[in-house]
């Protein structure tokens, strides 16, 4: 693509990386037949290639956006799936990155947007915040429907979203030795939702890792990874975030030594992994940023390099969602599958998996009408593999396609944790599976505790 930046717009390092994207582009429009919004708006600009268009001549003419860019922009979920399908190469990414940035300084949004937007920001990267938020938000409920029919579809979005009762608060140790002979020494990432609405994603991450010589570290310090703000456009409260992250990981790696950063949330872990790229113009932070993310791993990366314990968990069928952050984001997609598959459950694919789910963060909060329509599509795909169960490595994901769906939906890791010794995942109490997959369960204690890992509190 012919791009016609003035010298003295190359001059600034991000409209010069943006015009090396843009140049990368052929125009060939492979991206479009795998953007979901594309695919259920049938609108070109509402396409990657017509996004980088509408980019294309905001930035290269050095205007504020208008209402048209700001409302097909926001409508890209950052899904990626257009990244996996260019065969140029494009990095659509950091495209869209720029562009919201940009949007962020010259467009004045409504009201309604501007406060739900605010809201979300304010509240979702910081867990006491959070949690006290979704502990009222059960009891707001039925506030919803009449929201949607006033025209607050995001606050109906949001009420809807919310769980019914947030699971016991995990009161959890900083650091986790392992028993026995010491094979390794990693950070785990807390994250900012899970620990509120799934705390037992890490509970199941401690127990298998330290069962297999790992020992586990949980940083003090340690905040939101920044892609909150940062796919808000909220540049300098992302980079703040980041920094305080890259301190804290620093340090520890300086006191003990670090094998890697591990992370449970893969819409966490494609951030973590970009910090190097995100503060490369940084000269105080450039260096300690990029060792940041090469010491980041999804958790199913690291595991997949350690020799799993069998237990003694059925061998249930497992339908596994790859959320778009691991596919397309890391280009992780071979290993939880093969994880799971040598634990000895049979994984089935969902048809259309390159499909985002509509979560995407806060998209479904923010645009809750194709949000709402991709968690349907994706629902009847889950629906056709037959498996009674979903696995899934995004905890944005696990909230979104349980909103519709009936089946107990966990974490690839709670899986991989009862393979090997753990407790069956709490999620499964009271499940009742199609007959026949349940042959060896009796064997299993549904209220088995995890030895000393915890102290459960009621949120």
């Amino acid at each position: 693509m012919q791009t016609h930046f003035s010298l003295t717009q190359l001059a600034d390092p991000e409209i010069a990386e943006s015009d090396k994207i843009l140049r990368a582009c052929v125009h060939c429009g492979f991206c479009t037949a795998t953007c979901p919004t594309y695919v259920l708006l049938g609108d070109e600009l509402d396409s990657p290639r017509g996004r980088i268009y509408l980019i294309k001549q905001m930035l290269e003419q050095d205007r504020a956006a208008t209402g048209e860019d700001v409302k097909h922009i926001d409508r890209c979920l950052s899904c990626l799936s257009c990244m996996t399908t260019c065969p140029s190469g494009v990095h659509y990414m950091h495209l869209v990155d720029h562009a919201r940035n940009h949007i962020e300084k010259t467009y004045r949004r409504p009201l309604s947007d501007k406060f739900s937007r605010t809201l979300l920001r304010l509240v979702m990267p910081y867990p006491k915040r959070f949690r006290a938020m979704m502990t009222i938000a059960p009891f707001l409920r039925w506030i919803a429907p009449l929201a949607g029919s006033l025209g607050m579809n995001r606050i109906a979005a949001m009420l809807a979203l919310a769980p019914r009762a947030l699971p016991k608060a995990s009161v959890t140790l900083r650091h986790h030795p392992a028993p026995g002979e010491k094979k390794g020494r990693v950070a785990l990432m807390s994250g900012c939702v899970d620990q509120v609405v799934k705390p037992s994603i890490r509970d199941a991450t401690i127990r298998l890792l330290t069962r297999h010589g790992i020992e586990v570290v949980l940083p003090e310090g340690e905040a939101c990874c920044g892609s909150l703000a940062h796919h808000m456009g909220r540049e300098h409260d992302a980079h703040a975030f980041l920094k305080n992250n890259i301190d804290v990981w620093t340090r520890e790696s300086e006191k003990g030594g670090l094998d890697a950063i591990l992370i449970t949330a893969s819409g966490c872990g494609t951030t973590v992994k970009d910090y190097g790229f995100m503060l490369r113009n940084d000269k105080e932070y450039a260096e300690k940023a990029a060792r940041v993310s090469a010491l980041a791993k999804d958790i199913t990366e690291y595991v997949s390099m350690l020799e799993l314990k069998r237990g003694d968990a059925p061998k249930l069928p497992v339908a596994y969602h790859s959320a778009c952050s691991m596919q397309h984001g890391q280009k992780i997609t071979r290993e939880p599958k093969q994880l799971l598959t040598g634990m000895g459950f049979e994984v089935r694919d969902v048809p259309e998996g390159h499909l985002c789910c509509g979560s995407a963060g806060t998209y479904n909060m923010l645009q809750p009408e194709i949000a709402g329509r991709l968690r349907e599509r994706k629902v009847a795909n889950v629906r056709s593999t037959a498996a009674g169960l979903i696995a899934t490595g995004n905890v944005g994901c696990m909230v979104q396609i349980g909103a519709s769906l009936e089946w107990p939906i966990v974490h690839t890791v709670e899986l991989l944790d009862w393979a090997s010794g753990g407790p069956r995942p709490a999620a499964l109490d009271g499940w009742n599976p199609p007959e026949g997959l349940w042959h060896n369960a009796a064997t299993l204690n549904p209220g088995e505790k995890a030895d000393g890992l915890r102290e459960e509190v009621q949120a």
